[in-house]
């Protein structure tokens, strides 16, 4: 193929990606004005998540970790590229089957729209509009392409009104893209109404962290996590933002007295305070998914009293906004000595939109995938035998309570540190049963059993460390911490798969 026969190859492909940027440009500013939620990316993205198996999932957070979401996009972006190509290719070889490309696409967005639990009267409108309008760009670059002639035979203005064509189709799709984002940011009642609430005043306040919590070892992991640090996993591409005062939960199932609790009812009821660490299943043993904060909200028992359980229920089966849902025994959400929440506050603000505002569960002991659901808005009485939570079904256990652990902090693995004292610190936990003790050992050893912290309570993970005389070379250090039943953290090495990890955390490091 002659240099000038490559050239016009891309012509086409050109027209393809204009026509579909064009598209979703057009589709986003309609999601803005008329259908947030249900941006065509975003409907598509959050069928992919859906319908990718459980092990995938796990493989995909254990690489990116807190990237997941942004790796997905990419690989999203890439396909639909590459569609694109394909649709302007075929375009102009068999008119209108580029065209059919870019309206299944769009089809697939509708579908996806449509199969949210979400889903408005309008749901499918910003993927028909980016179908429809692709389409038409697509039709209308190929026909201003010039004819399929070597380039000197070509006008100069014909190329020229067809790239400017076809370079202000894509500048005005990312331009409509990015100002249908900033437009539903800014627009958004639920940002002003978060920014404008303020947090009841607790019935019952958290007793103060006691300082005999926190070891003076720099760093070791603090023992309350800020907001803006606390670990965040769920099947949210784009972080929802929910007006409280359109929320409401409601309460149902095999009870006698089903009630549905609005927003200023909620606010109205007498608030607790509670230290709580969380974790999630897909934290590895040493991993970073475990955070704690200050929760503020209401116990779940008390709404559960109200509602009345009835018959042999064992499960509350509790549902997003969106229709995520997780199963949680019963047993925890009505046990008065485990601080099951519906929480508001954390660390003594509004709950962040990217940890549940207006509303969330809180329970401790359990890993959150089985008792964590943010943007909650029904809770559903019934039995195990008869539901099963989002995760289950993707390969998940039934029943999930945290699994015992500790972790090394300091000195972090692959560093250098000089020769003499050095702290070997961090964090062990077994939620709602607490850390009575945590040994190190370097290399093979003798176990030394290192100083523990004042834990907050039983409910939150406790800092350790022990004083190392360090010695030149490289060392492998090992932790494993025991539980308040006088129960050993097993040694044997099991993935996050089907119900947490486990074994000692090891690390290395050189001493010079």
């Amino acid at each position: 193929m002659s240099s000038s026969g490559g050239r016009r190859q891309w012509r086409p492909a050109l027209a393809g990606v204009a026509a579909v940027l064009l598209g979703l440009g057009a589709g986003g500013l309609v999601a803005a004005i008329a259908a947030r939620a249900f941006s065509p990316l975003v409907v598509v993205g959050s069928a992919v998540i859906d319908l990718t198996p459980g092990a995938m999932k796990e493989a995909v957070i254990r690489v990116f970790g807190h990237g997941d979401k942004a790796f997905l996009f990419v690989v999203l972006a890439v396909v639909i590229a590459v569609l694109a190509v394909l649709a302007g290719v075929l375009e102009v070889r068999r008119p209108w089957l580029g065209r059919a490309i870019v309206l299944a696409g769009a089809a697939l967005g509708v579908a996806a729209a449509l199969s949210r639990a979400d889903a408005t009267p309008l749901a499918a409108l910003p993927a028909a509009v980016t179908g429809v309008v692709g389409a038409w760009a697509l039709a209308f670059l190929v026909r201003r392409m010039p004819p399929a002639e070597p380039l000197r035979a070509q006008t100069a203005p014909s190329r020229r009104s067809f790239l400017s064509w076809s370079v202000g189709a894509a500048a005005l799709g990312l331009v409509a893209t990015l100002g249908g984002q900033l437009a539903t940011r800014a627009a958004s009642a639920a940002a002003n109404a978060r920014a404008a609430f303020r947090l009841p005043r607790p019935a019952a306040s958290a007793p103060p962290v006691p300082a005999a919590a926190s070891l003076d070892v720099p760093g070791i992991t603090p023992v309350i996590t800020p907001n803006a640090k606390f670990y965040r996993t769920d099947v949210e591409l784009v972080i929802p933002q929910l007006d409280p005062e359109q929320w409401s939960l409601r309460v149902h199932g095999m009870v006698e007295h089903p009630f549905t609790l609005s927003w200023a009812e909620l606010n109205e009821l007498p608030m607790e305070e509670h230290y709580i660490t969380l974790a999630c299943v897909s934290n590895e043993v040493g991993g970073p998914l475990i955070s704690t904060a200050k929760w503020l909200g209401y116990p779940v028992r008390l709404l559960l009293e109200r509602a009345g359980v009835t018959g042999d229920a064992d499960m509350v089966y509790s549902e997003s906004f969106d229709g995520y849902t997780a199963a949680t025994p019963l047993d925890a959400m009505t046990d008065p000595d485990r601080a099951a929440l519906l929480a508001i506050g954390m660390n003594g603000e509004p709950l962040p939109f990217a940890r549940g505002f207006p509303a969330r569960l809180v329970v401790p002991g359990l890993y959150g995938y089985v008792s964590a659901t943010k943007w909650v808005v029904d809770l559903k009485v019934t039995r195990f035998a008869d539901e099963q939570g989002y995760w289950v079904t993707q390969g998940w256990a039934e029943k999930a309570p945290v699994k015992q652990s500790s972790r090394i902090d300091v000195p972090r693995p692959g560093r250098t540190i000089t020769a003499g004292h050095q702290w070997i610190a961090g964090v062990a936990w077994q939620q709602h049963v607490g850390i009575s003790k945590v040994e190190v050992q370097v290399d093979d050893g003798p176990w030394h059993e290192a100083e523990l912290a004042r834990a907050v309570n039983a409910d939150t993970w406790v800092q350790w460390r022990w004083g190392w005389n360090a010695t030149p070379g490289d060392h492998q250090l090992r932790v494993r911490a025991t539980n308040a039943d006088g129960v050993q953290q097993t040694s044997g090495v099991s993935d996050v798969l089907p119900d947490g990890a486990t074994g000692w955390h090891t690390t290395e490091v050189t001493v010079a």
